[in-house]
Order: C-alpha cells, then structure tokens, then sequence
C-alpha cells in the first residue's frame, strides 16, 4: 500500500483487525523487520508497518529528514487508513519518530514504546560523528553498511545472528546515499524530549539492552522514571536489536503492553 506526503510515496502495509499498533522501524531499516511481529500482533490487533522516508519503498523527501518530517509521514499513513487512536512503538530512530509524533500529534496516542531508543537529542561530540559517518558514507556507501550492523548487537551474539545480520546488510543496501545522509542530518538536528516524557500523561515503555553500545543503560533508565506511568523491560545480553536479539521477549512484552492499555 501506499500514500503521498509532500508528493512523494510512502510505503506501509496493514495487517490484522481492531485496535491499532504501529511499527516503526530505525535507521537503514524497513518495515519488514517487523515481519514476525505483525504475524503474531495481527491476530488481535490491526498492525501499521510503516517504511520512513528515505527506507524501504518509501522515497526520499528532502536533503534532511527530521524526525518532525518522519513524523509528518507517518500521519499521512494513519490520516488515510483513519486511524485517530494508536500504540506506537520505535525501534531506535523510529523511537525518536515516535516522540516527535507525540510531541505533535498526541491525541493520537493511547501509548507509545521506544525501543532501544531515548528522549534526549545528541550531544556535541555525537553530532561531529554524525558528521564524520556522512564523510564516510560519501566516500564508501556499502563499506558503512557492512561495518555498521553488526556493531547494532551484543559481541556475543554477531555469530549467532549471523544470517539475520546478512540479511539486514543486503536489506539496506537499497537505501540511497542520498537517504542515508538525510537522515544522519535529522538525526542529528533532532532536539531533546525530556520535557515531554515528564509531562506526558500517555503511558510509555522502554525495552533497554544492557549491552547497547547505543542507548546507555542508565540513560535510557534515568529517563524512563521520568513519565507518569512506564513500563520497563531489561534485557541481560541484548544489545540494540532486541527484536531479533530476544525476539519472543521483546514480542510478549509489546503484548502486555497493548494489552494492558486496550
């Protein structure tokens, strides 16, 4: 399926009925990540994958994707299927989508889950690497790709993951130049939403890998005190992929999540 936005397509896909979850997926990703879980959420709820701008099958917007662009996106999806109420769960830049959609749009929330993913915006010293792995990007697309996944998990499980890893690889091959580097940009002009998760009265969740070279732990734990109502799920051994990491973990806790809110 898809949609326009700023006369550009974005891809999702819809499966299931009832109550809504929206999958959003992180950088040099896609929709299909989700695969497994949507298999097993749709048979009780209506499941949203959504490709970002720039990923998957959706085309690039602009020279920068902000994660308020993202967002924008990700509305022109829900506007046109008519959904008005949801749980929203990123992983990794799709968390930082997610919060900018709830900074924007929360009356659409019924919950929102950011997994392996943070509130606050990058500091000095991660917006110079932002702009150093664009340099890098530039000058060796691929070479990024290929060195960039497999540092996403925990050291112990690169072997054991080894075929998803491939897989991610030759999924993000297809992501532009062009996409990659906008979204580095947006990444790194995204601004913190702190104040947000203080104030929220939307119930949150952080699923935290102890080993995410990432999200810190006690990061993503001092700021998960912060909202009115979260859930939280430590993971021993998983670094910032989770989903496949500790699929059927991650998976049961997304459906408690959902279940305890619809």
């Amino acid at each position: 399926m898809e949609t326009l936005f700023h006369e550009k397509k974005i891809n999702y896909e819809i499966e299931g009925t009832g109550d809504t979850i929206v999958l959003l997926h992180g950088f040099l990703e896609s929709l299909e990540i989700w695969d497994y879980f949507s298999e097993n959420l749709s048979k009780e709820y209506r499941v949203v994958r959504i490709d970002l701008p720039g990923h998957g099958k959706s085309d690039v917007i602009n020279s920068v994707h902000t994660m308020e662009l993202m967002a924008g996106a990700v509305k022109s999806v829900l506007d046109k299927e008519g959904v008005n109420k949801c749980i929203m769960a990123g992983h990794s830049m799709g968390g930082y989508t997610t919060l900018a959609f709830a900074e924007q749009y929360p009356e659409y929330l019924k919950g929102l889950v950011l997994f392996h993913s943070a509130a606050h915006a990058d500091s000095e010293e991660v917006k110079k690497n932002r702009d150093r792995t664009v340099k890098i990007v530039e000058e060796d697309r691929l070479g990024f790709i290929n060195n960039f996944i497999p540092g996403l998990f925990a050291p112990d499980n690169i072997k054991r993951f080894s075929k998803e890893i491939d897989n991610l690889k030759n999924s993000a091959v297809h992501t532009s130049k062009k996409a990659i580097v906008a979204t580095l940009k947006g990444m790194k002009e995204r601004t913190g939403k702190i104040s947000l998760l203080k104030n929220t009265t939307i119930p949150v969740m952080y699923i935290i890998g102890k080993e995410d070279s990432r999200i810190p732990t006690d990061v993503a734990l001092r700021q998960a005190v912060l909202p009115n109502r979260c859930n939280v799920l430590l993971l021993g051994g998983v670094g910032h992929m989770g989903y496949i990491e500790a699929e059927d973990e991650t998976l049961k806790a997304l459906k408690c999540f959902a279940e305890s809110i619809y």
